[in-house]
């Protein structure tokens, strides 16, 4: 490497601050954003680390806050199966593209019960609009922990997990 040139991507700038993670961390990490509160983006940050736990959007107060955060790094947006949190999530998905930036995975989170048809409906509206869609089954051993770390998940929550993990380039779970 000669003078002037940037470092490799997996090296802090040298002239750069010295808490500043590497290029390839940066890119590694994940941010998870709700498209409304309780949409089980603490777990889900859990479950996927590293990431952001960014918490519920308000995309109608801050519509350019999710995507000025991701800054490149993949979008998880967090919604439950229903219809009010479909339409959450169609309001989201929309201000992202108006910011100039896309949803990489849109994760619908069982609640335990059947999706209702408007819900499905709305969801398959957004699938051109989001870079994948992959639903997370209910995990009853939630409902009793303090840690989400701390669940044994199921086969078909891993899998899930695995499908998120594929769709933003991210190492599959070890078995």
């Amino acid at each position: 490497m000669r003078i002037g040139d940037p470092p490799p991507p997996d090296e802090p700038d040298p002239n750069g601050p010295a808490w500043l993670l590497s290029k390839a961390w940066q890119r590694a990490e994940l941010v998870v954003w709700g498209a409304h509160g309780g949409a089980g983006v603490t777990t889900l940050a859990t479950w996927l680390q590293p990431a952001w736990d960014m918490g519920p959007g308000r995309p109608a107060t801050h519509p350019r806050f999710p995507a000025t955060a991701a800054a490149g790094r993949p979008l998880i947006l967090a919604c439950r199966s229903t219809v009010w949190s479909a339409r959450a999530a169609t309001t989201a998905v929309a201000a992202v593209a108006k910011a100039g930036s896309r949803v990489t995975v849109l994760a619908i989170i069982s609640d335990g019960w059947p999706e209702p048809p408007a819900a499905t409906a709305r969801f398959r509206l957004l699938e051109p609009r989001v870079d994948a869609i992959v639903r997370v089954p209910f995990v009853p051993g939630l409902r009793l922990a303090d840690d989400p770390a701390a669940v044994a998940l199921p086969r078909r929550a891993l899998r899930a997990l695995d499908q998120i993990r594929a769709a933003t380039g991210g190492p599959q779970h070890i078995r």
